[in-house]
This record gives structure tokens, C-alpha cells and sequence, in this order.
């Protein structure tokens, strides 16, 4: 049946408003970081930039420690995503295929981690890091951002293990493919749209994680981009161009990655799999 106009206008619109919600701010931020500070704090606003500038970069990179809070983030973002697909991949699997005693109750409880506020959990973390001798120490960090990410990241790729026809499964057993090469081989480029989705997923957390970061590293030299970028907002003065220069460099690496796998989300789970 066809389409009332009038649902298309609304449709349209709707998205419109939701898209400019989304973009109005990046745009901001954005236009922002080259503005000449005499721009950036006048009364009336500019969306089309009236000067350009690259001192704010320049003076961000040069002047501050924020290229090592960078370095630092992709360090613990990365590892903390490369070892959150390890576990979460075999596990989704597991869960999936396998069958023994209380799976379906420990497959509901695992999302009971994000039933309790992440500050709840920081102080006997603490305490256990302390006495292991992590603290101030990039390893803390990945740790808890693995843990973190890890039970959606296992529920998520379940479902998609699940949204395999058990055709194909059944025929590559039959060909006498363990489970491990069935998962290798068969199994995870079907669910690589599942798999994008847990490595966009576990790399924004980590990269945008503050409140264990803030408390478990203690040394300059380690912090990450969240907890050293709230350094450079001074307690009586805000240098605005440098926060903006900033706030858009950190956006760079997840766009980065979003451009890696985007492709993946548009795929078919069971393209051509098949005949």
C-alpha cells in the first residue's frame, strides 16, 4: 500500500530534526577549533567560521601534553578491544552451540554488571589493584574497560550466532570440521557485522572512559585523553580554541575506526553463504 504523503513529509522531517540534533554540535565543535578567539567568544554566534586559524592545534600539540594522552587512549583502546573480541567470540559461541547447566540463566544474568553503577564497584577495585600493584598502570585500565564491555559484547554476537540458518552449521560438520574450525572458519566471517558492531561498541567505551581512569592512574604520563583533556580547563580562565581543538582531535580516531568497518553493518549476515 502506498505511502501518504503527508507520513513521508512527517518521516522526512522527523529525521531531519534528528539528524541536525546529532550533527549541530560536531559541526560546532568543529568550525570552532579555527575560529580566531575573538570569533569564538563574540555575542552572536557564527555556524560558517568568519576567520581560520591552526594556532589552537598548533598550541595544543606543542604546548601540552595532549599527544601522549592520545597515544595513551589508543594503547588502552585497542588492547582493551582486541582482548573483548577474543573472550566475547568464542564465548557468544559457546553460548550459542554448547549446552550445559544453567546457560540460559547465566546468558540472562551476564547484563546484571550494567544493573549496578560503575562508582558502586570503584573502591573495592581499588583496594584489589592496590594490593596486586596496578595502580597507575595502563593495565587497570584495560581490565575494566574488558570487563565492562565484555557481557554485551557476549549477548550481542550470540544473537547474531543465533541468526545463522543451522544449515550451514550441519553441512560443515559434515565435511568433519571441528567446532574450531567451524567457528574460524564458517562461523565468524557470517557474523562480522556482529563482530564491527562489538569493536565499535568496546573501543568507544574505552576511549571515552573517565571515572576509573581519573582514579587509577595518578602519574601524568599515563593519563588518557579524557581525564588529561580536563586539565587543560582552567579553574577561572578557559583557553575555548585549545578545549575545541582538542574535543575535535579526539573525535578523529573514532571516526578512523568507524570508516574501517562501517561497511560490515550494511552486509548480510548470510550473503552468498547460501546456493
Amino acid at each position: 500500500m502506498k505511502r501518504p504523503i503527508r507520513w513521508t513529509v512527517a518521516l522526512t522531517a522527523a529525521l531531519a530534526l534528528f539528524a541536525g540534533l546529532v550533527l549541530l554540535p560536531f559541526w560546532l565543535v568543529l568550525t570552532g577549533s579555527v575560529k580566531a578567539p575573538a570569533e569564538i567568544i563574540a555575542r552572536q554566534p557564527t555556524m560558517v567560521p568568519h576567520s581560520f586559524t591552526l594556532d589552537h592545534y598548533a598550541k595544543l600539540l606543542a604546548a601540552s601534553d595532549y599527544p601522549v594522552y592520545m597515544m595513551n587512549s589508543l594503547i588502552v583502546a585497542s588492547v582493551s578491544t582486541l582482548i573483548t573480541l577474543l573472550l566475547a567470540i568464542p564465548a557468544g559461541y559457546a553460548f550459542f552451540r554448547m549446552s550445559f547447566p544453567g546457560r540460559e540463566t547465566l546468558y540472562r544474568a551476564i547484563l546484571l554488571a550494567y544493573a549496578f553503577p560503575s562508582i558502586v564497584i570503584l573502591i573495592p577495585l581499588f583496594g584489589i589493584f592496590a594490593k596486586i600493584g596496578l595502580i597507575d598502570s595502563r593495565i587497570a585500565l584495560v581490565l575494566v574497560n574488558v570487563a565492562f564491555a565484555l557481557p554485551f559484547a557476549v549477548w550481542l554476537l550470540r544473537s547474531f550466532f543465533a541468526g545463522i540458518p543451522a544449515e550451514i552449521e550441519e553441512a560443515a560438520r559434515l565435511d568433519g570440521g571441528s567446532p574450531f574450525i567451524v567457528l574460524r572458519r564458517i562461523m565468524i566471517p557470517l557474523v562480522a557485522p556482529g563482530i564491527a558492531a562489538v569493536a565499535v561498541f568496546a573501543f568507544v567505551t574505552a576511549w571515552t572512559e573517565y571515572v576509573f581512569a581519573s582514579v587509577m592512574i595518578l602519574s601524568d604520563a599515563k593519563r588518557t585523553v579524557p581525564v588529561g583533556f580536563s586539565g587543560i580547563i582552567g579553574q577561572y580562565q578557559i583557553d575555548w580554541g585549545l578545549l575545541l581543538a582538542g574535543a575535535s582531535l579526539s573525535i578523529l580516531p573514532v571516526v578512523v575506526l568507524f570508516a574501517f568497518v562501517g561497511r560490515w553493518f550494511v552486509a548480510g549476515l548470510t550473503e552468498g553463504a547460501v546456493k
